[in-house]
């Protein structure tokens, strides 16, 4: 029997964790909406919707999310996922979890979180 994660696996960074990852080297994935991704998003972020369609009725999840994940990431590579303030990211990090993916990082509070260390860092 597969044991669930949870949020208490989910390994947590914030904006400037992330900068410092994603600067060694690591790898940014952004579980927006294509839309809400070309507003605006970390220089070189993928981007892989968690959600298929979102509309104020219901959230449609993406049913090839871990598979497309799956096309662009190791299993054992280090990489941050996040959203626009960390809802969707964390949803799609407990599935990266429960799909195998060891070192996923999930960014708390988001892109919010990363675009608000910039402007502590300036």
């Amino acid at each position: 029997m597969e044991v669930q994660k949870s949020a208490v696996d989910i390994v947590t960074v914030d904006g400037h964790e992330a900068r410092g990852l994603v600067a060694s080297g690591n790898r940014y994935l952004d579980v927006r909406l294509e839309e809400d991704f070309e507003k605006g998003h970390v220089e070189g972020a993928l981007n892989i919707p968690y959600y298929s369609s979102v509309t104020p009725q219901e959230k449609v999840k993406n049913p090839r999310f871990i598979e497309q994940v799956s096309s662009l990431f190791g299993k054992d590579e280090v990489f941050i996922v996040g959203c626009r303030s960390g809802v969707r990211a964390k949803r799609a990090t407990v599935d990266l979890l429960d799909a195998g993916f060891g070192n996923v990082k999930y960014l708390a509070g988001g892109y919010l979180s990363w675009l608000k260390s910039t402007n502590e860092e300036a």
